[in-house]
């Protein structure tokens, strides 16, 4: 269910908005244990989410560091390389 919670931190350009919305969503779902709530708690699904998202923004923006920030394309070709060689033509 997590696996699509991604680094955000020390990219270049800065995540979005929507990345960080997605994996607040991913990790509301892994921590509930449902992958939508139903609709008596619809409400606090979504606040938690939104919670996590504002959390995750102010730790994202607030963190320092000195390495060259990440090329979003050179690591994605990183993850399909280990994806190929992990599991083959087969993936």
């Amino acid at each position: 269910m997590c696996r699509n919670i991604k680094t955000l931190y020390n990219f270049e350009p800065v995540a979005t908005d929507d990345e960080i919305k997605a994996a607040s969503l991913q990790f509301v779902r892994k921590i509930s244990g449902f992958a939508s709530p139903s609709t008596e708690n619809d409400k606090a699904f979504k606040k938690a989410v939104d919670d996590v998202a504002k959390i995750t923004r102010k730790l994202v923006d607030s963190m320092h560091t000195d390495a060259k920030p990440k090329d979003r394309k050179i690591e994605a070709e990183k993850a399909r390389e280990r994806v190929m060689k992990r599991f083959g033509n087969n993936y």
